[in-house]
């Protein structure tokens, strides 16, 4: 942040526009598990402070009479970029002073004398820690560079693993795919289903489904990799000597911008049609609806088979296929990351799960971030326990994203 030799504002950019991936590598930094705990961070205060500085001094740049249009338009940019982030920062503040004022009052209180005063403020002290960590999460998410497929919607796939497991695998498959379709109704989102292949013993081989609504992408673009189940089977010799499974179903979870133009030449594409094999409607099986569009250059299939129209199905799953085409377009700009496809998909080892649902201790734990959650059910009922989780993986990609920026500029200015 500085001044031309003109006297003409340079801002220095919020968080830059770099974009930031998720990847958890560096969270043995116990230090920074919470929003409110970063905010505590001497770094964390400077930079805000600066920030607080600068608009404090864009504004009074705003009030000089020897600007012209092109400075005023650039600088009343950066004050509504400050403003919301300066409002926050002094919220915060204020927030703090008043639980240091609580906790000073609650030393000076006799607890004999004044129990039932104490109760209460210790209540009120914890309500204000909640305040606190809802107001810095708030200040983060303004800090934190909207990714910009967020409000995308997504095709989300799910394939069951090629490990042990066998039936397990197939079960647990379906179960997770039904988890999705139930959180998509608990966000009031859209949930169509693109593709659906059964196994034959109730499980899902693999399944696909197109999601819209709000900021579809931005909640469920974590859920991406492989997902690892641990039960006693239902049946078989197994569930007799209560000997524990392991099995991987893997998620991949794609952004499909409403802009998305790729040009696919005809000649490129195998179209194939084949009779439907998904669950309900009286049209499956009964005539060749579905579509299955083979890419040739890329070797990339997608299927088909939501609707009863074979025109329908086609274009759907031709839009499909340009989402996935436009996706490694994406890839190739961003040489330097690996494929999200690959990174989401790996090669389902269990060694790459990204979260382990333990039903025999009825515990769910996501690797990335340490977080174990209690009643796998609540979670596969995909509702406000799975919400709950998703929202910490947000909250963990926040502070990672300010934690990283931060380490990047400290290196800045000591030169390193």
């Amino acid at each position: 942040v500085g001044l031309h030799s003109h006297g003409f504002w340079r801002p220095r950019p919020l968080l830059d526009t770099a974009r930031f991936t998720l990847s958890f590598n560096s969270w043995h930094r116990k230090n920074h598990q919470d929003s409110q705990a970063l905010w505590k961070h001497e770094a964390v205060q400077k930079y805000l402070e600066s920030l607080s500085k600068e608009y404090q001094q864009v504004s009074h740049q705003l009030s000089a009479h020897s600007l012209n249009d092109f400075e005023q338009r650039t600088l009343r940019r950066r004050c509504a970029d400050l403003s919301p982030i300066a409002a926050a920062f002094q919220e915060i503040k204020e927030a703090e002073r008043e639980v240091q004022e609580l906790e000073a009052m609650c030393t000076e209180l006799d607890s004999r004398d004044e129990k039932q005063l104490l109760e209460l403020a210790l209540e009120e002290k914890e309500s204000l820690d909640k305040k606190m960590n809802t107001l810095c999460r708030k200040l983060f998410q303004l800090l934190v560079p909207k990714e910009k497929y967020d409000a995308s919607p997504v095709i989300l796939e799910v394939t069951a693993g090629r490990t042990t497991g066998g039936d397990i695998c197939q079960q647990f498959t379906k179960e997770m795919f039904d988890m999705y379709q139930s959180y998509a109704d608990y966000k009031h989102w859209t949930f169509d289903i693109v593709n659906y292949t059964p196994a034959e013993i109730g499980g899902l081989h693999h399944a696909a489904a197109h999601i819209s609504g709000e900021n579809v992408y931005r909640h469920l673009k974590y859920e991406g990799g492989t997902h690892r189940v641990q039960r006693i089977p239902e049946t078989g010799m197994s569930s007799r000597m209560q000997r524990i499974h392991t099995g991987t179903m893997s998620v991949i979870v794609l952004p499909q911008p409403e802009e998305v133009d790729v040009k696919v030449d005809p000649k490129d594409l195998r179209i194939d049609t084949f009779r439907a094999k998904g669950a309900g409607g009286q049209h499956v099986n009964k005539t060749d609806s579905a579509v299955r569009i083979v890419h040739l250059p890329t070797g990339l299939a997608v299927e088909c088979q939501q609707e009863r129209s074979q025109q329908l199905n086609k274009e759907i799953a031709l839009r499909t296929l340009r989402a996935k085409l436009y996706q490694q377009v994406l890839e190739k700009q961003f040489s330097q990351e690996q494929s999200a496809r690959k990174l989401q998909l790996g090669t389902r080892a269990q060694s790459e799960r990204i979260r382990t649902y333990n039903f025999t201790q009825d515990r769910v734990t996501d690797h990335r971030i340490s977080y174990d959650a209690r009643n796998i059910k609540e979670i596969l009922s995909g509702k406000e326990a799975l919400d709950k989780l998703i929202n910490r993986l947000l909250e963990f990609a926040e502070i990672e994203a300010v934690t990283q920026y931060l380490e990047n500029l400290q290196a800045l200015e000591g030169g390193g």
